[in-house]
């Protein structure tokens, strides 16, 4: 059995009054396979936010915790017919909306877009970070690796959890501290489920800005450069088809 669950709720709200509510109870299903054995069921009854009942499948009865729930724990489990009920929802709830579950939503995979951007630390012996940012993924599980000249690098990296988007999408950031060598190839290397082949993204560094400069410089007088033979070849052929017009202190 893995060691993580996936898990869905359905939550009951029985009374509720103008500043917020005050009871209600939830049933919570935790799971990591079709299987009933790797199936848990959990029923849970609050009031003002405060859990005091509580049936769990891995428990096979109701647990109190403040007086009155010890109380409502003790009823129940001597009403056989409520027991009963509690104990086969593993099965009648859990097991049968899981199984559609995974047939509509977890066998399915959507492919990750990455974004490599570079950061500038404020302090420290490494000029810069790089970020490899990696986007609205399904299902969470992911391998982000950063490669330098094709081999993977270990140090001097840090990575977040893979982070819900609360829409079933993830993400999950990495970073690499990193100081600019000539010539080298910095990649980050992204596998999943959803992707036949790993997906690798290089780093385009921008060029310094001294020689941005230099080409915005040198485009500007290949521009002129144009123009001026440009405007004198119009002159010419104008020219030569007498359509030069002359200029009126020329006719006085």
């Amino acid at each position: 059995m893995a060691s993580s669950f996936l898990s869905f709720s359905l939550l009951f709200i029985t009374v509720y009054t103008a500043d917020g509510f005050m009871h209600y109870d939830a049933a919570h299903c935790q799971f990591n396979s079709t299987e009933l054995k790797d199936i848990r069921f959990i029923r849970s009854w609050y009031y003002n936010r405060l859990a005091y009942t509580r049936f769990d499948s891995s428990v096979g009865k109701f647990v109190g915790f403040t007086e009155y729930g010890v109380m409502n724990a003790e009823y129940w489990n001597n009403d056989t017919s409520i027991l009963a009920q509690m104990n086969v929802a593993r099965e009648t709830y859990c097991q049968h909306n899981i199984g559609i579950w995974y047939n509509n939503v977890l066998t399915k995979s959507v492919k990750p877009y990455v974004r490599l951007h570079s950061e500038t630390l404020s302090a420290g012996n490494h000029p810069s970070m790089l970020v490899c940012s990696v986007y609205s993924f399904y299902p969470k599980q992911i391998i982000v690796k950063w490669l330098r000249d094709g081999q993977e690098v270990t140090s001097d990296v840090t990575s977040t959890d893979e982070m819900a988007n609360a829409d079933w999408y993830y993400q999950i950031h990495s970073h690499l501290e990193y100081t600019p060598r000539s010539g080298e190839k910095i990649s980050c290397k992204v596998e999943h489920a959803s992707l036949s082949e790993p997906l690798y993204t290089d780093w385009d560094p921008p060029l310094p800005e001294s020689q941005t400069n230099n080409i915005a410089i040198g485009a500007s007088g290949l521009t002129l450069g144009l123009i001026f033979p440009l405007a004198g070849f119009i002159y010419y052929k104008r020219k030569s088809r007498g359509q030069i017009p002359i200029p009126s202190r020329f006719l006085s």
